[in-house]
């Protein structure tokens, strides 16, 4: 049994009917060379290893009167039947074909009476392959703790030796009953006033960092400021689209060498050239640069076996109102060298969220009224997330077939119907793009131009 963080919460009380908080992550699997592999086999796999990430077997129990945060408890009706899914990929199976399927999924919103996750065995991909897509709350993980569960679920070999990780036997617990969680409640809800005044406390020191960065010649882009306008910053509906496209890693490394910029300010530069072109495409460019807000992992070495969201956000104009896409990159990779000074100073003077500041009652009805707000005014800091994931480098198996790709898949925040999360593996890095479908029609054109923008960089060399 374990108490949900104040940013967990955050996730479970900011999701409504128009953006569902879950994540997921696409794995290409080919068992060409794995004769046992199957549907069966893959859920047999699973149910024996998950009481090794016990999270998955605990669902939400909820305080009555949201008077503090949920906890897990564990699932005493739990079934892996309720969590696997089998699937047939729509006809003839290629990208444009799964891409739309794992829109799909991902509108449909999880079921909270259970633990918070599914897996979908999706087949009939092009050339025998088949899909796994992992869903999951983002309550539960984050970019870096979802990674991190492919050392559970997957193997380093096709046919590994016997795991000396003994699977832990899980014990009854005993869940607190209503009556004793409500009187818990009362007690967290009269200490509010003494969190406010210390959310009061760290948000002046907070504003006294913003202020002294905003004085700069060249200041980093303020999270109080607001980002220009585009077809995809206004009110979210419920339906989602999904795309995807590799490129080589050795390539964005010569890249990185040869302009001595970091990784991630490549794949900044290779979503900023994309989103410029299509917006360009559709007369809709701002003159001014959008703004993309890139989470960052504050996990530290003693939380990495650690579910559950570890995360800072910096906003990083990106550059779309430069034409030149080495002038592009260079720009980029000033502004990611102050936003990261800045997020790093505002994380020493680490201010509470809203969830650990008020009951999680009184912070839903408070980010309902901010989001109704924010969205009708666009008056949003940033115009998209983009995200960089690294994966493992080395070939990985799941039930004995080998993963070729593995894509991730996240989630819309409000008033931001496009996020790009990319994650290296072995030799290339795969970049997934989730945009809300009424507001980005054909999401194919952005994600195509990213090889084209990677050759444009490599030109310029």
């Amino acid at each position: 049994m374990r108490r949900l963080s104040g940013t967990d919460t955050f996730f479970l009380t900011s999701e409504g009917p128009n953006w569902p908080m879950h994540v997921c992550g696409l794995a290409i699997v080919d068992p060409t060379d794995a004769p046992d592999f199957g549907a069966d086999h893959l859920r047999d796999v699973i149910a024996e290893r998950l009481p090794l990430i016990p999270e998955f077997l605990c669902k939400l129990k909820t305080v009555p009167l949201g008077l503090d945060r949920p906890l897990w408890v564990h699932d005493d009706e739990f079934s892996i039947d309720n969590h696997f899914r089998r699937m047939p990929a729509p006809t003839p199976g290629g990208p444009r074909q799964l891409g739309e399927l794992v829109g799909e999924i991902m509108s449909l919103p999880l079921d909270r009476r259970r633990p918070l996750w599914e897996l979908w065995y999706i087949e009939g991909l092009e050339g025998g392959r088949v899909a796994l897509l992992t869903k999951t709350h983002h309550s539960l993980v984050d970019g870096v703790s979802g990674a991190g569960l492919a050392e559970v679920l997957c193997d380093l070999e096709p046919n590994p030796p016997p795991s000396d990780t003994p699977i832990p036997e899980l014990e009854p617990e005993r869940v607190p009953s209503d009556l004793e969680l409500t009187a818990r409640g009362f007690g967290h809800t009269l200490l509010t006033p003494v969190r406010v005044g210390r959310f009061g406390v760290q948000l002046a020191r907070q504003g006294v960092e913003l202020l002294r960065f905003s004085r700069r010649k060249e200041a980093p882009h303020s999270p109080l400021s607001f980002a220009p306008g585009t077809p995809f910053n206004r009110p979210l509906s419920g339906l989602r689209a999904f795309a995807y496209v590799s490129v080589p890693l050795d390539d964005v490394k010569e890249l990185r060498k040869h302009f001595d910029v970091k990784i991630n300010d490549i794949v900044l530069a290779l979503t900023a050239s994309a989103l410029r072109r299509y917006l360009s495409e559709i007369d809709a460019l701002p003159e001014a640069s959008l703004v993309a807000s890139v989470p960052l992992s504050t996990r530290t070495e003693e939380q990495s076996g650690e579910l559950g969201n570890r995360i800072a956000n910096m906003m990083v104009p990106i550059a779309t109102d430069v034409a030149d896409p080495v002038d592009r990159l260079r720009t980029i990779y000033r502004a990611t060298i102050g936003a990261k000074e800045m997020t790093t100073a505002l994380q020493a003077k680490k201010i509470m969220s809203l969830s650990d500041t008020t009951p999680p009652g009184v912070a839903n009805l408070a980010w309902r009224f901010i989001a109704s707000n924010a969205e009708s005014s666009n008056m949003m800091p940033s115009n998209l997330i983009v995200s960089n994931i690294p994966g493992p480098p080395i070939p990985i198996y799941s039930a004995g077939a080998r993963l070729e790709s593995i894509i991730p898949v996240s989630a819309l925040l409000l008033g931001m119907g496009l996020n790009v999360t990319v994650m290296s593996y072995m030799d290339k890095i795969d970049f997934g793009f989730v945009a809300d479908r009424v507001l980005v029609p054909d999401l194919w054109r952005i994600a195509e131009g990213v090889p084209d923008a990677l050759a444009e960089l490599q030109r310029a060399i």
